[in-house]
């Protein structure tokens, strides 16, 4: 099926019960330089619900910590249509976080790639 390419405000993870939820009971993976955790919730109108995340430990300048974050939410958005396929038809709601535990920015690139590859893999472990 065809998948519009957008991002609504709908679809961010937000809220501190959600996002708690997420971390607690959420399990995990790496797909360098992301780290994935994920969770089933109870089904909502929306089907995947994400956020995205750039240590400030890791980059002290907000516009590096910015720039990660855009590239992370463009390539979602460009290639969400993997893990809405596989979210289709279910009865739940997936809850993902995307954490970046790379040293270095790099390219729009490199992190499309990355995430397509995450997302393949996190559509695998899907029940």
């Amino acid at each position: 099926m065809l998948y519009r390419n957008t991002f609504p405000k709908a679809e961010h993870l937000c809220g501190k019960t959600s996002v708690d939820k997420l971390f607690t009971e959420g399990k995990s993976f790496l797909s360098y330089p992301l780290r994935i955790v994920f969770c089933l919730s109870d089904k909502t109108d929306v089907p995947v619900r994400c956020l995205m995340a750039a240590p400030k430990r890791r980059f002290k300048h907000a516009v590096d910590r910015n720039r990660l974050k855009r590239q992370l939410r463009e390539s979602y958005r460009l290639n969400k249509g993997v893990l809405l396929s596989a979210v289709e038809g279910k009865d739940y709601q997936l809850l993902v976080a995307f954490n970046y535990i790379g040293d270095k920015v790099e390219s729009t690139a490199f992190v499309e790639r990355k995430m397509r590859v995450a997302l393949e893999k996190l559509a695998a472990k899907l029940p």
